[in-house]
């Protein structure tokens, strides 16, 4: 089970995610590596919301290859290459993460690997190893 955690003693989230996360009890986790908006063919998505819904659809992938979904995100970093593009990312990320709430830190950064790369997001997963009810 992931228990969020958003204390009291400190201000609530500024959007959809979680302060901290926790786990209780034994389980497997899953680090995914940065997907940028690269499409299943090899090539590069056009524009920023197409790079980002590229984006998150390889890391949902890599979480259904792992058994697992958006629901076992303990932590998700978004590095951006440009601050007007938040706007138009958060609702991408939206509609991937639905009501899903994991820990989360959104960075704008000078450059990513490749000038053309306009987005990456990498993620962390938990899934119980108790059967499921």
């Amino acid at each position: 089970m992931l228990i969020p955690h958003n204390p009291s003693t400190m201000a609530a989230p500024l959007g959809a995610y979680a302060n901290g996360i926790s786990t209780s009890e034994a389980g497997r986790w899953l680090h995914i590596a940065g997907q940028i908006g690269v499409l299943p063919d090899g090539r590069l998505a056009e524009g920023m919301e197409a790079q980002a819904g590229a984006a998150w659809a390889n890391l949902l992938a890599m979480l259904a290859d792992a058994g697992m979904g958006v629901k076992d995100l303990v932590k998700v970093n978004h590095f951006l290459v440009r601050p007007d593009d938040i706007p138009v990312y958060g609702a991408v990320r939206s509609r991937y993460l639905g009501d899903a709430r994991p820990a989360s830190t959104l960075i704008v950064v000078g450059a990513l690997a490749r000038p053309e790369w306009l987005v990456e997001v990498d993620g962390i997963a938990w899934k119980s190893n108790a059967p499921a009810d």
